[in-house]
């Protein structure tokens, strides 16, 4: 209970944070806390920008792993939806025969113990192998061993390798010598520089795209707006299908060469939590939702999709729970959710897939619970997108290679 208690006030700490970088909050503390976000920020990117000109300048080298590496990321913090973007170029390339492999830092997974570590540093042991989240066949490992993402991809993904590890170098060799890779796929790599990838996707949120302009802590970019210029394709996320004039002028400007691709996050189905696999009621269609009385709980960076999804489906939103991103639940709140479920007269709960890899699977519930499946859906430039996956496929058509 000590624990649980800790947890929800360090939420909170992080929910009243996010609310200052948003600007939800004008209080005097608010202000306070702002400035000093706003020091600490200037200080971060002092340092990204230091660190870029130390590879630029080949102070620092990247290492080349003498196979095909796609990178994948953006600017910011969380909520761009990257994972379906690298669910369909895994299977896209897949498809047409290339050994890929995807290799993710595991964020937020449950690191080897601490003593574990130091002693291999005591003993000078060589460092362990990356994990296998997937060895292409089965998955190995869980959502907490893995990270949510990585344990996602394992699972909708059969027949492409998944590896974790901070070390992506080294995750990316142990895939070309164990598996024999020739397709590495880095996720949410566009800020890691070691491994130079010869195509970079960078995602942009189009509801949201740079936050409010600043660097962490102070805002949610990683690094400066004008490192667009890095990017070989740009993919605009969340698209309702009209064009942003401003957004498409703003990354011209900093990158006219770059192609431009607006893809969509587009609800599949419904699938039942606490059921037995292929049973009826396992999968249930989006028409389930109309006029349903629904408890929304997710621990997201974005949880408004999410919430607005279920409402154009037709979902009546009694109540919502929103959790920081890559919350692990607690028992207790799964208690608290059925009794608020209860008390507002919901019918069923319904949470993201990212959040259902982090519900145990053999419990029972008083309430029916569902995730909502997403795929990615293109809108506009699918041409470049086939052609992005023709050159990785046949590279002696050659590749267009990452901008510095």
């Amino acid at each position: 209970m000590p624990h649980h208690w800790l947890t929800k006030r360090l939420n909170a700490l992080e929910l009243y944070t996010i609310d200052v970088i948003y600007g939800r909050r004008s209080d005097a503390a608010a202000a306070v806390y702002g400035a000093f976000l706003q020091a600490l920020s200037w200080l971060f990117s002092g340092a990204v920008q230091a660190r870029l000109w130390l590879y630029r300048h080949r102070i620092f080298h990247d290492q080349p792993l003498g196979c095909l590496v796609v990178v994948v990321g953006n600017l910011t913090v969380g909520g761009t939806g990257k994972t379906p973007v690298v669910e369909k170029f895994a299977r896209a390339l897949h498809e047409r025969g290339r050994k890929v492999a995807i290799l993710s830092r595991g964020y937020k997974s449950k690191a080897p113990p601490i003593w574990q570590r130091w002693w291999n540093d005591l003993t000078y042991a060589a460092e362990p192998p990356p994990r296998i989240v997937s060895d292409g066949e089965n998955v190995l490992l869980n959502s907490e061993e893995a990270g949510d993402e990585p344990y996602m991809l394992a699972r909708n993904l059969p027949g492409v390798i998944v590896l974790v590890d901070k070390n992506r170098v080294k995750a990316g060799a142990y895939a070309i010598k164990k598996f024999g890779c020739d397709t590495l796929i880095l996720d949410d790599g566009f800020q890691y520089l070691p491994l130079k990838g010869q195509l970079n996707l960078l995602l942009v949120d189009k509801t949201n795209p740079f936050g409010n302009g600043h660097l962490l802590p102070r805002g949610v970019l990683r690094e400066p707006i004008k490192h667009l210029r890095r990017a070989s394709y740009v993919f605009l996320t969340k698209s309702n299908g009209q064009r942003d004039h401003d957004l498409e002028a703003l990354i011209a400007r900093h990158n006219p060469d770059a192609d431009i691709i607006e893809c969509a996050h587009r609800p599949q189905y419904l699938q039942r939590l606490g059921v037995p696999r292929g049973s009826t009621e396992e999968r249930v269609p989006l028409t389930f939702l109309k006029g349903r009385r629904v408890l929304a709980f997710s621990g997201i960076a974005t949880p408004e999709s999410f919430e607005k999804f279920l409402r154009d489906l037709g979902a009546l939103i009694v109540a919502r729970e929103r959790y920081l991103d890559h919350y692990r639940f607690a028992e207790e709140d799964f208690d608290e959710l059925m009794a608020q479920a209860k008390r507002e007269g919901a019918e069923c709960l319904v949470t993201t897939e990212k959040d259902a890899v982090r519900i145990p699977e053999g419990r029972t519930w008083s309430l029916p619970i569902y995730y909502l499946r997403l795929e990615i859906e293109l809108i506009s430039g699918a041409a470049d997108f086939n052609e992005a996956v023709s050159r990785i496929c046949f590279p002696q058509n050659g590749v267009r290679a990452m901008k510095e």
